[in-house]
């Protein structure tokens, strides 16, 4: 297990290291004079050169690559042109705003995965129905979805908030779920949920066709087993079978799936902070692009490309722990 460990860990900083260099190699072919983005279109040259200068874009490129490791190192990715404050500080305000719709979204997902599978693979009674919705859902393209919901649960039903994150964040965390519940703020957490159901449903739907399929045939194909009907023959309970037999032996696919699905929920984000004004590092990154924002654009890629490595050296690291077999 520590081999696969230590393994495991290589080719995440390997693959970080590639990510970090394509990053930086896109952001010095990328058109646009990042200088004058900084200072505005009326610097002058000479006030260009001199923040060129200390900026250090006027060193050969290998020594500018060596620079930027080393702040990636120590946390610094470098100061926004837009806002003229350190990504980073603009990370603390946006960045929990996403992880909280994208954790929501997910959790949104293996719950309809769930339904989907084991609907499926049971047989149950009406679950086509529900099926059906998922999968013509899941067809529609996130913004296309997105519409219909705002049309639908806000203008036509008013059932749902349309845009916005619900109450002002009143620390500490920047995440409101936790922030209302430390202060008390029941009414706070009900518009806090209001406004995540929406977006976090549109979020959710594909990736949870995916999860559902993967796990649906990994349950048809695992209650057909004939272990599975030798426990039912020696009396077992229909859902002591389903737990202890079929699930823990058909979730290693499922588990593989919701992975990769979690990173592909972290970069469909940025469409769907556009259409409900979700402020969040997707709207950040919106913002930054049409101003040439270079460190910015270049900070949410790169931690977006982060998350999406680490997730999935967590899935390998819950495979092996779910089926040791794989670590052998």
């Amino acid at each position: 297990m520590i081999a696969f460990l230590a393994k495991r860990l290589g080719i995440t900083i390997v693959l970080l290291f590639t990510l970090s260099a394509i990053i930086f190699f896109l952001e010095s072919i990328a058109p646009g004079d990042p200088v004058k983005a900084y200072l505005g279109a009326n610097a002058s040259r000479v006030d260009v050169l001199a923040e060129r200068h200390r900026l250090g874009l006027d060193e050969p490129t290998i020594v500018q690559f060596g620079r930027f490791l080393a702040g990636l190192a120590h946390g610094d990715l470098g100061v926004s042109f837009r806002t003229h404050r350190a990504v980073t500080a603009d990370f603390a305000v946006y960045l929990p705003a996403t992880i909280e719709l994208v954790v929501f979204a997910f959790v949104f997902a293996i719950l309809l995965a769930g339904g989907f599978a084991f609907s499926a693979a049971l047989r149950l009674p009406g679950s086509s129905v529900y099926r059906g919705i998922l999968l013509v859902g899941s067809t529609a393209p996130p913004f296309l979805l997105a519409i219909f919901g705002i049309v639908l649960f806000y203008q036509q039903l008013d059932w749902l908030p349309a845009s916005g994150r619900g109450p002002d964040d009143a620390g500490p965390t920047g995440f409101l779920v936790i922030d209302t519940l430390a202060h008390a703020d029941l009414p706070g957490l009900a518009s806090t949920f209001q406004h995540l159901l929406l977006p976090g449903l549109v979020l959710a739907i594909a990736p949870a066709i995916g999860i559902g399929r993967i796990l649906r045939s990994s349950l048809e194909s695992t209650l057909s087993a004939d272990y599975v009907r030798t426990a039912r023959s020696k009396g077992l309970s229909g859902g002591r079978v389903l737990v202890s037999h079929v699930l823990r032996n058909s979730i290693g696919p499922a588990i593989s799936m919701s992975g990769l699905q979690l990173g592909f929920m972290f970069a469909g984000v940025v469409v769907v902070e556009q259409v409900f004004s979700w402020p969040g590092i997707g709207n950040y990154l919106a913002n930054s692009i049409p101003v040439s924002d270079f460190p910015a654009i270049a900070a949410v890629t790169l931690v977006l490309g982060a998350i999406y490595i680490a997730t999935n050296a967590v899935v390998d690291l819950l495979q092996a722990a779910a089926d040791p077999r794989l670590v052998t």
